[in-house]
């Protein structure tokens, strides 16, 4: 948290999105962690929780959208291409759109909370034809349900139970 922090501080909520939005379509940045960083910085009336809110769910939603967009445009022709270096053939190609194309929705929803899954999320729904309007749906539901997981919890736990915490400290 100490190397996000700096950064957070001087350029805000609006870092804070740069952040989201660059791991969410496949950046290997720190993007769970700051979102609570900056949630603990808003609990210290470092920044707003507000706009760290609208960052994270901004971020997130148009990462992933820019993924989906990377994956529909390109990522088809890559796997055909070198597919078979992870063992990733036509026919297994197929059987993953089938897959996507039943439980797609509920994937890109629950993706988000798994680490690898969260970077590359979009890119394989592109890939895999998602149609857009599940895509964008699912990718909504799945940011507003991180978002206030990450971005809300830690400032909500942090203020109700840091009281609780210094009262018990005061009872030993």
């Amino acid at each position: 948290m100490h190397y996000i922090e700096p950064y957070i501080t001087a350029y805000g909520a609006f870092a804070l999105f740069l952040i989201v939005y660059g791991e969410s379509f496949g950046a290997p940045l720190p993007g769970e962690s700051a979102v609570i960083a900056s949630s603990l910085l808003a609990l210290n009336g470092t920044l707003n929780i507000d706009a760290v809110l609208i960052a994270v769910f901004a971020g997130a939603v148009l990462g992933d959208c820019t993924g989906y967009l990377i994956g529909r445009i390109g990522g088809r022709r890559l796997i055909l291409r070198f597919g078979h270096m992870i063992k990733l053939t036509p026919e297994r190609l197929e059987h993953f759109e089938e897959l996507f194309a039943r439980r797609g929705i509920y994937m890109v929803a629950t993706a988000r909370f798994v680490v690898l899954l969260r970077q590359l999320n979009g890119i394989i729904a592109g890939t895999l034809k998602m149609k857009p309007s599940h895509f964008l749906a699912a990718n909504m539901v799945g940011a507003a349900l991180w978002t206030l997981t990450w971005g809300l919890g830690p400032y909500l736990l942090s203020g109700v139970l840091m009281p609780v915490a210094d009262y018990l400290k005061s009872l030993v």
